[in-house]
């Protein structure tokens, strides 16, 4: 069997410039190694009859040779809007939904000749943090597969970490792109928010969401989000920026670089191997020439109540659009309208959706509303303007991704704040619309991968891959 798809992309791009591969061999050697790892239940719908048909189309053109991406196999996360392909957010809400339009991403991937491979496993409607509460089983961690993958985006972390597939997308409300990215040893970017257009994303928490890119190396992450930016009039969040190439910085050095870390982020919540491999990684800072200084930050402590607020009440409003009239599942025997209703949403979502819909409609009923939602609002606000004052001063803010590494597959299911908990130290990047990234920064005794969480300035993105890539060199 080859073995194109070990190789970096730009290696990949230069055989197929030379024409001693073609796309086809690239999506080939894919359905190979998912049809081997199909145990890790990364995926939930494959694309291969088309991929494949796509794929002996380009290799009847000619390969763009300033286009990296040009026939590269893509995983697609199964809450993003792909024409033709079952889009289902593994629920069985939307098993069998299929849409007629693709969503904004989707569109700048295929204008890349980017060749999507399939849709892949996550957590239901992006609500959870280990891929568990999927209606189609957990996906599982290719570096050990009694272990959970981390979620939201667990399937598309799964099957870049376990080779399958060079690169994917994910989505990140509350750290789903860099908590599974750490526990699975990859690279992960939320970006800023506004920076890719939501449009097509099915929605969770509208004002947090963000589509990113999930791959092997910094490199290929900055390579992958350059297709993926830009203002979109189907998203009015999106935001107009100047096009800018997130790969320019990368090989530059670091030297007057400040680095904050905020006390709550080494506290007893983590993990003591986790703090050891980020003291290595603050050594490493020093000796070439950044300044590293731990710091007080409000708000870090109250994160994970604002977010269930904030998280809930909008999931709330989102998700009553599933009610089984327009698309999606219908409870089947029902005496009345109402019936249909309440035995639809009974049936077709699973428990940890119904539990946040339920908490989310209280949160926003009546008086609620001010007491609750709009307090937490007023909280994020000045956590964003915390960020903001560090930002005049520092120009990173650094942590550990997780507190600690990935757990059993069995472990913590009876325990719903678990998964708000797993993610206490990547939702402040989503509070205050900031971009952040995972890269790994070392292992534990039992192999299992320890993350990096840098975060930057809004739309600080380019800088923050010059700071990743010189620290994921050094850490090799």
């Amino acid at each position: 069997m080859n073995n194109y798809l070990d190789l970096s992309i730009k290696e990949i791009h230069e055989l197929l410039v030379a024409k001693k591969i073609t796309p086809v061999d690239l999506v080939e050697e894919c359905y190979t190694r998912i049809g081997e790892n199909s145990d890790l239940n990364s995926f939930i719908t494959l694309n291969k009859t088309e991929a494949i048909e796509y794929a002996r189309k380009l290799a009847e053109e000619e390969v763009e040779v300033d286009n990296l991406l040009w026939g590269i196999p893509i995983a697609i996360k199964d809450n993003i809007s792909t024409k033709n392909i079952r889009t289902t957010c593994a629920s069985k809400m939307l098993e069998n939904y299929v849409p007629i339009y693709d969503a904004t991403v989707i569109e700048k991937v295929k204008a890349a000749k980017m060749i999507i491979i399939g849709k892949t496993n996550m957590d239901e409607f992006a609500m959870g943090s280990a891929s568990r509460t999927s209606y189609f089983g957990a996906p599982k961690n290719p570096v050990d597969k009694t272990k959970i993958t981390g979620g939201s985006s667990g399937g598309s972390a799964s099957c870049v970490a376990g080779n399958l597939v060079p690169i994917a997308l994910g989505s990140d409300t509350g750290g789903s792109i860099r908590q599974p990215a750490s526990y699975t040893g990859i690279v992960g970017m939320k970006p800023t928010y506004g920076r890719v257009s939501r449009y097509g994303l099915i929605a969770y928490g509208s004002s947090l969401d963000q589509i990113g890119p999930m791959t092997r190396n910094v490199y290929e992450n900055a390579l992958l989000l350059n297709t993926l930016v830009g203002k979109d009039k189907k998203d009015l969040t999106s935001v107009e920026r100047e096009k800018e190439d997130f790969t320019r910085l990368i090989g530059k050095n670091i030297d007057g670089m400040k680095i904050a870390i905020p006390e709550f982020f080494v506290s007893s919540i983590v993990s003591p191997i986790i703090i050891e491999k980020l003291n290595h990684v603050v050594e490493i800072l020093k000796e070439n020439g950044a300044t590293v200084e731990y710091v007080d930050m409000k708000y870090l402590d109250q994160v994970v109540t604002i977010y269930q607020i904030i998280t809930m009440g909008e999931a709330s409003s989102n998700l009553a659009r599933f009610d089984g009239v327009k698309f999606g599942y219908r409870a089947e025997n029902s005496e009345s309208v109402e019936d249909m209703y309440a035995n639809t949403r009974y049936e077709g979502f699973g428990t940890e959706v119904k539990r946040r819909i339920m908490v989310g409609s209280y949160l926003l009923s009546g008086e609620n509303a001010k007491i609750y939602y709009d307090k937490a609002l007023m909280i994020r606000n000045a956590l964003k303007q915390e960020f903001n004052k560090f930002f005049e001063k520092y120009d990173f803010v650094f942590g550990p991704t997780t507190t600690t590494v990935a757990y059993g597959l069995d472990e913590n299911l009876d325990d719903p704040r678990k998964s708000f908990m797993d993610d206490t130290l990547v939702m402040p990047v989503n509070m205050a619309g900031l971009p952040g990234i995972n890269i790994p920064m070392g292992k534990d005794s039992d192999n299992m991968p320890i993350g990096l969480h840098i975060i930057g300035a809004h739309f600080e993105e380019a800088r923050m891959y010059q700071i990743a890539s010189f620290l994921e060199n050094k850490l090799k």
